[in-house]
């Protein structure tokens, strides 16, 4: 049962999210219980490790939301500010309105987004099956997301956990859009103020995340790298030891920029993609390029001029969707155990460096004569 917070002071409202300088947040703040507008139908949308997010419905409209529950704290409020600062951006799930509640006896903050009816990014290139998928259609991706990266750099946050399942549909119409959304770990970065907090998502995270090093926006950069390899062959450029939420081996690949373009899946990709994915997962993140730099890549910004080529990733995402899963498990678990010290991790050096995920394709593919994709 939801309470009202309207007879917490003033100053504890005030508090609960600060005047933004760098962009006028318009979002109010509502102190009423949260029933007298939504509905509630009970039905559990997703889970994250900030919260779980919940179907609700507009009392006044009929019209269909999600609800992000976040116990308050410092953590939340600065979650909940950086997602509402940033919804103004139409590549960002939208924020609607903002709670102060009692639950259960606690206090918390009650986001209430758009519903992304379409689901994850790399669920629906997989329902494509026969259709192949082509590297056009991965360029216009990339450029959706990069508009999303772009607004958020040029008011100073850095999202931090940019990865598949953060990239949703508004969704399943053909023309659906794609928005990036959980705020979970996003900080304020400034020129003054780098990020010095090892929490992300190992198998997206950036070299310098890894360790004890500074980091800032570069780090989203290195995920764009990750997401565009995903997209153009439908695995990953490094990829866990089983069982194992961030092995040795895997941490020593990502630090030294251990991958390859191995054919078959990367023999029709053109050069300047792959060129483009060398760019974004540079190990030095003062190599690295820039979101600006992307955008006016030519892969990016004119992308009705990279090919139509048919990529494998389609076949590959359906043939792996068990190892997908698994891998979207350990990346959950990973997501409450990754806030460590790394300055006391040791690095163990292992002799094999390989993907085992692309080793077992080499082995199918060797025993198989290949089919062109999309057939």
């Amino acid at each position: 049962m939801f309470l009202n917070t309207q007879n917490e002071s003033e100053s504890d409202a005030a508090s609960l999210l600060p005047p933004q300088p760098a962009v006028k947040w318009t979002q109010r703040i509502k102190k009423k219980v949260i029933t007298e507008d939504y509905k509630l139908s009970g039905q559990v949308l997703g889970v994250g490790l900030n919260g779980k997010v919940f179907e609700i419905f507009q009392r006044s409209s009929g019209e269909k939301f999600a609800l992000k529950m976040l116990k308050d704290s410092p953590k939340a409020r600065q979650e909940a500010e950086l997602h509402c600062r940033a919804s103004v951006c139409p590549r960002i799930v939208r924020v609607a309105d903002l709670f102060d509640n009692f639950y259960q006896g606690k206090k918390c903050l009650l986001l209430v987004m758009e519903c992304m009816d379409g689901g994850e990014l790399f669920r629906r290139i997989k329902a494509r099956r026969e259709q192949a998928f082509t590297e056009r259609e991965a360029s216009a991706i990339m450029k959706s997301i990069g508009e999303a990266i772009d607004f958020l750099h040029s008011i100073n946050i850095a999202h931090r956990d940019v990865k598949p399942e953060n990239l949703l549909y508004t969704s399943m119409h053909p023309d659906a859009q794609l928005k990036l959304t959980d705020f979970g770990f996003a900080k304020e970065t400034t020129s003054q103020s780098c990020l010095a907090t090892p929490c992300y998502t190992p198998y997206y995270a950036a070299p310098e995340v890894l360790g004890p090093e500074k980091y800032d926006k570069s780090c989203d950069m290195w995920s764009l790298g990750v997401i565009m390899y995903i997209l153009l062959c439908g695995y990953p450029p490094f990829y866990s030891n089983h069982g194992v939420t961030l092995s040795p081996g895997m941490k020593k690949r990502i630090r030294n920029g251990q991958y390859e373009f191995p054919n078959p899946e990367w023999s029709a990709v053109s050069e300047e993609a792959k060129q483009l994915i060398r760019q974004l997962l540079k190990t030095d993140p003062t190599e690295r390029m820039t979101i600006t730099e992307f955008m006016r890549h030519p892969w990016i910004n004119r992308s009705v001029d990279v090919p139509q080529t048919p990529l494998h990733t389609s076949q590959v995402l359906t043939e792996e969707s068990h190892v997908w899963d698994e891998v979207k498990e350990e990346m959950t678990n990973a997501l409450a155990t990754m806030r460590v010290d790394y300055e006391q991790v040791k690095i163990k050096t292992i002799e094999d460096s390989s993907n085992p995920l692309l080793m077992k394709r080499r082995k199918k593919l060797a025993n198989a004569s290949p089919e062109p994709p999309g057939l």
